[in-house]
């Protein structure tokens, strides 16, 4: 199943060390097979609250994914945003084709004894 790095960054000023990350990171990923969904793009918040930016790559299988955040290279190149963004970043599964969520909310309903 595909697996997703998505980070929330706040918002912060240019700075060169920030431009230098994202010229390194395609380099950091790509041996890993992921690729970017979402690159800081305009989003529309529908509920809550969302300042900031977010940034979505996709890879193959959570092994990759985990294998990327972990890499030599990607931790080399992460202090150069980590300094001047503050953020969120998580790893995530997707889930399979053909879902089914009703699945999940029977799972539910018979875990609050309905």
């Amino acid at each position: 199943m595909p697996a997703y790095v998505i980070a929330h960054l706040q918002d912060s000023a240019p700075h060169p060390d920030i431009a230098e990350y994202i010229e390194r990171l395609p380099a950091t990923f790509e041996p890993y097979g992921g690729r970017f969904l979402v690159h800081v793009t305009p989003h529309e918040t529908v509920e809550g609250t969302w300042p900031g930016a977010v940034v979505m790559i996709g890879f193959p299988d959570l092994p990759q994914a985990r294998a990327w955040g972990n890499s030599p290279a990607y931790q080399e190149a992460a202090p150069l945003r980590s300094r001047h963004i503050e953020g969120d970043i998580i790893i995530v599964e997707g889930v399979p084709e053909g879902y089914d969520p009703t699945e999940t909310a029977k799972a539910m309903r018979e875990a609050a004894g309905e």
